[in-house]
């Protein structure tokens, strides 16, 4: 048996040692001919972005598709774009107590309570040459001074230029003989799961550091990093530092801001987010037009959440889309015809799947345009074409700060109208007396007060202007019964002061 076994091993081995002339010869004339373009040849052109403006074509390194391919590598891209990642440092003083303050006898031996610098650390994109910096809000959050590093070891004091806390985005401007290197935004929209792409930024404050990674999800919302509610979810590794990053596509485009992470150990665990490079571009713009707050287009009309409960009682099929629950009369949805109860569909062709996806396609859209509405009115689909205005001023009401030995000293109020309640992130159809500002060190500030506070009464008597409440805050009295509304919430308070 074994003897059998060791001629055929022979047979085969003589066998293949006679064709390998010919096999070799074979070979030689297929390498002589111009091959056609295969498969693996327009992968690896796709994956390399030759074909885009934003292409990082070079002679020794790209992006590779098959095991043929021995020089697998991003440095090209990483190159284009890595110098306008820049660090972002922001300083605050902070206001330390002491219980010995305002005593003269232990202030003597242990002295008064001196302020505390703090600071944090996070990255930020170029996006225009004269030196347009985009990052996260809460990177420079309550800063006294915020400095930006660039890739190239330069430091520029910066300006913040606008900044929301509602999209957590802010612009910053530094100054150079020079134009800066930047990144060219491109179209989020265009984005598909599944997609590579690279995070750059700052991680722990080690240095610029690159990650890959494929986008995991779309749209993602309620993730409790702002009030904006419409994400890219990447795997690429982001970690704290990062904020404000620049997430890139294979063009070498920025397609996101990375702003945040899940994590319950502080690092990275892949699942990061980033806010979609078409509200970037948007924020931007508002920024470089000198606008004092982020406007969005305004129609005149508030949205609510399909549940599956309204979705089957309207004859739906699934819960989409987005809910009127108020028109304000004489305004741009009114004219057009929409009316409470209505259901938009779509907006300007694209598949509006919630009140998130709404608000985030109304925000990148311009004021003083038009956008198309495909809606469910009754049962019937029909479109209607809403013109996107400026929210009123309504009366243009002064700010009124507050004074006197009240709880509320320190605060700048003013009464609400459709662009002020924009501003500062609440419903455009809100009535009332609103906090606009705090002073850092106030009473209003000690006692918990915010910006978009909507002060209801205080010791009984209804507030229903920024006088009345400047009238009250000037009563001789050490106690103070007051309601304010805060995101929709009645907050009522009993303290002695």
């Amino acid at each position: 048996m074994r003897a059998n076994r060791l001629s055929l091993v022979l047979l085969f081995a003589m066998m293949a040692f006679a064709a390998a002339p010919t096999v070799r010869q074979a070979l030689a004339e297929d390498a002589a001919k111009p091959a056609d373009p295969g498969l693996s040849d327009v992968l690896t052109d796709l994956l390399h972005g030759v074909e885009g403006e934003n292409g990082t074509s070079g002679p020794d390194k790209r992006v590779p598709f098959g095991r043929e391919e021995v020089q697998l590598s991003f440095a090209p891209l990483v190159k284009q774009t890595a110098p306008a990642v820049v660090n972002v440092y922001a300083s605050q003083t902070a206001k330390v107590t002491s219980p010995f303050d305002g005593d003269p006898f232990f202030e003597e031996f242990f002295g008064r309570a001196q302020p505390r610098a703090q600071s944090s650390l996070g990255s930020g994109v170029l996006v225009d040459p004269s030196g347009v910096v985009v990052t996260n809000f809460h990177v420079i959050k309550d800063a006294d001074e915020v400095k930006v590093a660039t890739a190239d070891g330069r430091e520029f004091t910066s300006k913040v230029m606008l900044k929301d806390e509602t999209l957590d985005l802010a612009v910053l401007k530094i100054n150079s003989d020079k134009p800066f290197p930047v990144i060219a935004i491109g179209d989020s929209d265009a984005l598909e799961v599944g997609d590579l792409v690279l995070a750059i930024g700052n991680p722990f404050g080690v240095g610029q550091t690159t990650t890959s990674g494929i986008v995991s999800a779309l749209a993602r919302s309620h993730i409790g990093v702002s009030d904006s509610g419409y994400f890219i979810q990447t795997d690429a590794a982001i970690n704290p530092g990062n904020s404000g990053g620049a997430l890139i596509n294979m063009g070498g485009q920025l397609v996101g801001i990375n702003t945040a992470i899940y994590s319950r150990s502080g690092g990275s665990i892949g699942i990061g987010f980033a806010i979609p490079a078409n509200m970037v571009r948007a924020f931007a713009d508002a920024a470089k037009a000198g606008l004092d707050f982020f406007e969005r287009p305004y129609i005149g009309a508030e949205f609510e959440a399909v549940t599956p409960q309204i979705a089957e009682s309207l004859g739906m099929e699934k819960p989409t889309g987005a809910l009127v629950s108020s028109v304000e009369e004489a305004g741009p949805a009114a004219k057009a015809g929409l009316k409470p109860g209505d259901v938009v569909l779509q907006l300007n062709g694209t598949t509006v799947e919630g009140i998130e996806a709404l608000d985030y396609r109304m925000a990148t859209l311009s004021i003083g345009t038009k956008a198309t509405f495909a809606i469910l009115s009754k049962g019937q689909q029909a479109t209607m074409e809403i013109a996107l205005e400026r929210a009123p001023e309504g009366a243009k009401a002064s700010e009124v700060t507050l004074h006197g030995r009240s709880p509320f000293s320190g605060a700048n109020v003013a009464e609400l109208s459709p662009r002020l309640a924009q501003r500062l992130g609440l419903r455009t159809d809100l009535k009332g007396v609103t906090v606009v500002d705090i002073n850092r060190d106030s009473p209003a500030a000690d006692f918990g007060f915010q910006p978009g506070d909507i002060v209801r009464e205080v010791n009984g008597t209804t507030v229903d202007t920024a006088a009345t409440l400047a009238q009250l805050a000037q009563q001789d009295t050490r106690w103070w019964r007051f309601t304010v509304e805060r995101g929709g919430q009645i907050l009522r308070q009993v303290l002695r002061y």
